[in-house]
């Protein structure tokens, strides 16, 4: 016969039994959000590779390009050209034109904000530099982007010369995790992960995208190139990776810069 006392003590035993497996449960969800986040972190951090270049660059040539295998923000060092004087009106806006194999996309550009952004990219467009390249890498998770302008499209291409960081107090005050958003539409430049070290490359933000800001914002995108944009991004990539070659390849037939 089981006594009041010991009937007591069996309930006080399966009261405790069930709190411990409510604290076990509860400390496995909280793993398993941890592991997530830890995911979700190491996605971000994969793709801000993507707008990493590799390094200073001399004329394009592939053997003063920076080991890929090295630290993706190291520089070769090697002798660089200068950047082209200053020919543009300061004060005036400016179109940068792209007549691609995805569809036209029209950038458009405030001189006033990023002089030595559109000096160089007017420079480099009257050359016929940006002229039948690719544009060699899609995000398409964390950050939401599509890189061109490497005139070898690989990543680790540029025009010889490095041009400064601009305008980048414009999206605001970074948060708690140092970033900003660079908003759907807008175009930056890619760097080495070093400040000033801008070349030719530049990204195209198709949606919301967090990151640092370490990246020149110098253009937005019109409607009809963003509707192409979006197109190329709903394909994904070519491996159905989250970063890497766009799986519609978009080949830049056709750049130009002109004054609005």
């Amino acid at each position: 016969m089981v006594t009041n006392d010991q009937r007591r003590r069996q309930l006080a035993r399966e009261k405790f039994e069930r709190q411990q497996k409510r604290r076990a449960e509860a400390r496995r969800k909280a793993r398993q959000r941890a592991v997530i986040a830890g995911a979700a972190a190491a996605v971000v951090a994969a793709t801000l590779v993507g707008l990493v270049v590799g390094g200073v660059f001399d004329s394009g040539k592939k053997d003063n390009a920076a080991d890929p295998a090295a630290d993706p923000t190291a520089s070769a060092s090697p002798k660089a050209s200068p950047a082209p004087a200053m020919a543009i009106d300061q004060k005036a806006k400016y179109t940068f034109a792209l007549k691609t194999s995805a569809g036209e996309v029209k950038v458009e550009m405030d001189a006033a904000k990023t002089p030595e952004t559109v000096n160089s990219f007017k420079a480099l467009a009257d050359k016929g530099f940006f002229d039948n390249t690719k544009c060699h890498r899609l995000t398409t998770s964390g950050i939401y982007v599509l890189q061109c302008g490497d005139p070898e499209g690989t990543g680790m291409g540029g025009p010889g010369y490095t041009i400064a960081d601009e305008n980048l107090d414009a999206l605001g005050k970074p948060n708690e995790q140092g970033q900003v958003v660079y908003p759907a539409g807008t175009v930056a430049m890619a760097n080495t992960g070093r400040p000033h070290s801008g070349g030719s490359q530049f990204f195209l933000v198709y949606k919301d995208s967090p990151l640092a800001p370490s990246y020149t914002p110098f253009g937005k995108i019109d409607a009809g190139g963003m509707k192409a944009l979006e197109e190329v991004a709903k394909a994904g990539t070519a491996d159905g990776g989250q970063d890497g070659a766009p799986k519609t390849p978009v080949t830049i037939e056709k750049g130009t810069v002109t004054r609005n």
